[in-house]
């Protein structure tokens, strides 16, 4: 019975797990999810995105972040900063309003909602009396005006949100001053924008929908001046001295009128339609920037004309002669410009435009010679084409660390030098302990690589595979190139572009060796390209070879997609990251796994036909190994294959059915199996098993047929130097595992580096073992005499690692995703096992060795498994005793694409995508915790005008 005690817990361990443990969400890395609303506050110098889940963002400089919540997770419409407060106000589409705060909470500034409200009616008022369509915080700082689709304007007191209905300004008040012929031609309807007059805080604009546009005098309660439009308004913007004011309209023009002292009926200076004659689209938000040289900046949203330009999404810049309509990749939510602040300026002196469109941030350099865009240090379109892979390297080597970013440099000469504008608060977060890199393979055939030290996710450097390809686009064209005379004068701007040329370009598989600068990518129709850093521009050719891994095989043909044709002769390749050779798999189905081995000069692929292993160094291939079982004609059909037959779907769909109904009646005829845990070797260290907490039951894991279909997929390819043939001699290996549960061990003989160039690489099958239960093999890792995974290739060479102990006897752990389990080498003898249940649906999806140190000294650190399952749990499991250490909700198990894109890194963090275009990334770890702590000085100015320093604003990242 002692097999089925839980021992009691080992005190010692228990403290020590709580010093290397420990799950947070850290922070959120790229672009907001479907943004719907923008707020900027000069005074703060702080950037506020909301969208339409509820969740609210503030940017400031680098590394300066906050996040809140609304509970009700409706769409954000409207954010509003509190004029020189630390104070912003919501609108949600629930017609509720949400004061935020950022205040100082033990010793820390966060994020918090301080009151909510919703502006109510009389009894028996239609919604629309209440329903908020314009926000208005008063410069007192102590009311809120919220016009009304009833054309009505409420006031609300701060920060209680208590109604004060004796300042309510009614549409009868403000008709009264109006000439009745015409009030009788249009009502007010409902207010479309309000704006507090630069110069005299007394007076607000008020502008209707209809085109009727105020004055009101706050102290007198009566309108001062009228002006009569007669187009549908859209917004209005003052200038900065008061005497004039633009009101943009729906037929795409916009009108300027004055404010004069006297009562006389004001008429328009200006009425300006930028690109009639024809009908044009609603300018939907203007600005009117003076300057020092006399000429405006005129700057508005819309305005295109209709029939040629209706789908364009623009923003018009126009300066004197110069004018540039900004086209936009993605619909524009929202913009604003930034521009001198300062009550005493007498000039607006804009510098940057910062524009918000669905899908990225736009920033436009208004003070250089050419509008350029400005390159974002954070909220970067990690989507501009979609994710398909990613692939983390940590710790990587100045060198070679420098040598991306200039070759980043060099593709960024584009941008502007200005410094980022949102510069706001101060990041007070230690410096980053090392330098990491995250690589992601997108559906264009790129790969980005990001500056993933910090808490800003930073593009360094881009690289394409698409020059070696012959593709419908040509890669020299250029979508910005205008003609002289072209009108209107568009230029494209932003990154988002979702359309690929060729679906089959896309990236699969990533490998990097941080030591060598050897990069291999592997893509969606069977091509493999391993590629070398080089700091210049290159022309060369790039080498060919073919892996036919159904060489041997009769009977079978590909249904599926069709190789990529390549290029003839020399291509040229900009600095950076240039391929020279490119193996290209037969038939071209996906590349499933890579592997690289920078030392030996090798690299290893599999796809769902076999795998294939190829000698880099002399553009050789060694030998390829086809997995593909007689059955398995799915295999045969490929992803973008429409031929795959319904009838065989069903037909095995019914098989496993049936399959699991008899598994099921055996194991309620045999109860002795259901409970049965293995024993392990007895060669076995016994007190090392005694401390294991073994589960009460560990459930019978169902097998699987050989006839499944993709049993020949090849899941994970492993590259070691071990003991394969026998004890006392070893030697490089090449390790496959399939998704039939089968592993294949070839030995390797690489020759010495004196003769590498002059004798070939040969390898020859030296294992084969068959899981019993038939899961897929996710991962194989190989421990030496210590019980320490083998080093990285070149790791031990650059002194980063200890020599791998080839003294004591190595082991093989072979994860599936339905258990985990531990042989002797050479003889490949079962050692010990560690179950999942699969009765209750839980699968191994990634898993990978991470190291954790002590968060109380720096002498202790250990290797476990960081194991994700298909119910979004990560499990830690230690090493060699497979023995399950702490278990945390992670991922939300119906959310399968954020289980999919989940890497670890190996040092006990990870990142998953919780939207086409974010990351969320999360610590396992006590010690590696990457999160924003950032400090904001701000003058406060209180009710009685004395002015005092705060400084709060030091924001930890909430704890999960």
């Amino acid at each position: 019975m002692r097999r089925f005690l839980r021992p009691g817990h080992d005190p010692v361990r228990e403290r020590l797990k709580r010093d290397l443990f420990q799950f947070n969400k850290t922070v959120e890395h790229g672009f907001p999810h479907q943004p719907s609303a923008l707020g900027y506050s000069p005074f703060l110098r702080l950037m506020a995105i909301g969208t339409r889940s509820g969740a609210i963002k503030l940017y400031g400089a680098p590394g300066v972040e906050f996040m809140g919540l609304h509970e009700e997770n409706n769409t954000v419409m409207q954010i509003h900063f509190i004029p020189d407060q630390c104070q912003l106000v919501t609108l949600l589409d629930d017609n509720s309003l949400h004061l935020w705060s950022l205040k100082q909470h033990g010793g820390a500034s966060e994020l918090r909602e301080e009151h909510r409200f919703t502006l109510k009616g009389p009894p028996g008022s239609p919604p629309s009396a209440t329903q908020i369509t314009a926000v208005l915080p008063h410069s007192s700082r102590e009311v809120l005006y919220l016009g009304t689709e009833s054309g009505n304007i409420f006031v609300v007191e701060l920060p209680s949100f208590r109604v004060l209905e004796d300042r309510t300004i009614t549409s009868e008040a403000v008709l009264q001053r109006v000439p009745e012929d015409y009030c009788n031609r249009r009502s007010c309807e409902l207010v479309e924008a309000l704006r507090e007059h630069p110069k005299n805080p007394d007076q607000i604009l008020i502008g209707y929908s209809r085109g009727l546009i105020v004055l009101w005098d706050l102290q007198n309660n009566k309108v001062t001046h009228q002006f009569l439009g007669s187009q549908q308004l859209e917004n209005l913007y003052w200038q900065r001295d008061g005497s004039k004011f633009i009101s943009c309209h729906y037929d795409g023009s916009y009108t300027q009128w004055p404010v004069s002292s006297d009562n006389r009926q004001p008429e328009p200076l200006e009425n300006l339609v930028p690109y009639g004659p024809f009908p044009c689209k609603a300018i939907s938000k203007i600005y009117w920037q003076t300057t020092k040289n006399g000429l405006p900046y005129i700057i508005f949203q819309g305005g295109m004309p209709r029939a040629s330009y209706g789908d364009r999404h623009s923003i018009s810049v126009v300066h004197g002669s110069q004018q540039t309509a900004f086209d936009f990749t993605s619909r524009v939510i929202d913009f604003f410009i930034i521009f001198s602040s300062e009550p005493t300026a007498e000039f607006d002196d804009p510098s940057a435009m910062v524009v918000l469109a669905e899908e990225e941030l736009v920033v436009i350099d208004l003070k250089t010679a050419g509008w350029p865009a400005v390159h974002p240090p954070y909220l970067a379109s990690l989507h501009c084409s979609a994710i398909t892979c990613s692939h983390h390297v940590s710790n990587i080597p100045l060198k070679l660390w420098e040598r991306i970013i200039s070759a980043g440099s060099k593709q960024n000469i584009h941008y502007s030098n200005m410094p980022w504008p949102i510069d706001g608060g101060t990041n007070i977060a230690p410096d980053p302990p090392q330098r990491d890199l995250l690589l992601t393979g997108h559906e264009d055939g790129t790969v980005r690589f990001w500056d993933a030290s910090g808490v800003c996710l930073h593009l360094l450097y881009k690289l394409s595979t698409v020059r070696v390809f012959l593709t419908d686009a040509d890669p020299n064209d250029n979508m910005n190139t205008l003609g002289e005379d072209e009108w209107p004068p568009l230029r494209k701007v932003g990154t988002f572009d979702p359309y690929s040329d060729d679906p089959r370009l896309g990236i699969q598989k990533i490998y990097l060796c941080k030591y060598s600068g050897y990069l291999a990518v592997a893509g969606t129709a069977g091509q493999v390209l391993v590629m070398e850093l080089n700091d210049e521009d290159a022309e060369h050719v790039v080498d060919h070879a073919e892996a036919d891994l159904l060489q041997d095989q009769e009977g079978y043909r590909w249904k599926g997609h069709e190789k990529l044709k390549t290029r003839d002769g020399p291509v040229r390749f900009e600095a950076g990251f240039q391929p020279f050779v490119l193996v290209q798999c037969q038939p071209p189905a996906v590349v499933t796994s890579l592997a690289l081995h920078s030392e030996w000069k090798l690299v290893a692929f599999g796809t769902s036909h076999g795998f294939g292993l190829f000698d880099h160094q002399q553009k050789r291939l060694v030998f390829v190994k086809c997995t593909l079982h007689p059955s398995d004609q799915l295999a045969l059909e490929g992803p973008l294959s429409r031929v795959k037959s319904l009838k065989k779907s069903l037909r095995q769909s019914f098989r496993r059915i049936r399959r699991s109904r008899v598994s099921s009646r055996k194991r309620r005829g045999g109860s002795g199996n259901a409970l049965e845990v293995q024993e392990a070797n007895a060669k076995f260290d016994q007190d090392a098993l005694q401390e294991m907490e073994l589960a009460p039951v560990q459930r019978k894991i169902e097998a699987r047929s050989a006839e499944d279909s993709f049993t020949g997929f090849v899941r994970t390819l492993y590259f070691a130097d071990t003991f394969l043939r026998d004890s006392s001699r070893h030697c490089p290996s090449l390790w496959a595992g399939t998704n039939g549960g089968t592993v294949y061990a070839f030995c390797l003989r690489v020759p010495p580096a004196e003769r590498r160039m002059d004798e070939p690489v040969r390898a020859e099958q030296a294992k084969e073992i068959q899981l019993m239960h038939r899961a897929p093999v996710v991962g194989i890792l190989v421990l030496d005499g210590r019980s320490t995974p083998l080093p990285e290739p070149l790791e031990v060479a650059h002194d980063l690692s200890k020599s791998p102990d080839m003294q004591g006897s190595h082991q093989l752990l072979v994860v599936s995703e339905e258990q985990f389990k531990v042989f002797t080498l050479p003889k490949v003898s079962s050692k010990l096992k560690l179950k999942l249940t699969a009765l209750e649906g839980c699968r191994v999806r990634k898993v990978t060795v991470a190291n954790f140190g002590s968060c109380k000294t720096d002498d202790y650190s250990e290797n476990d498994l960081a194991v994700l399952t298909n119910l979004g749990d990560i499990q830690i499991i230690s090493l060699p005793f497979l023995k399950l250490q702490i278990r945390y909700p992670c991922i939300r198990k119906e959310d399968v694409s954020g289980i999919a894109s989940c890497v670890f890194t190996k040092y006990g963090q990870g990142f998953y995508l919780i939207s086409p275009s974010e990351f969320e990334r999360f610590s396992l770890s006590t010690k590696w915790l990457v999160e924003p702590r950032c400090v904001v000085d701000m003058l406060e100015v209180t009710s009685n005008n004395h002015v005092h320093t705060k400084s709060g604003m030091e924001n930890a990242a909430r704890k999960s």
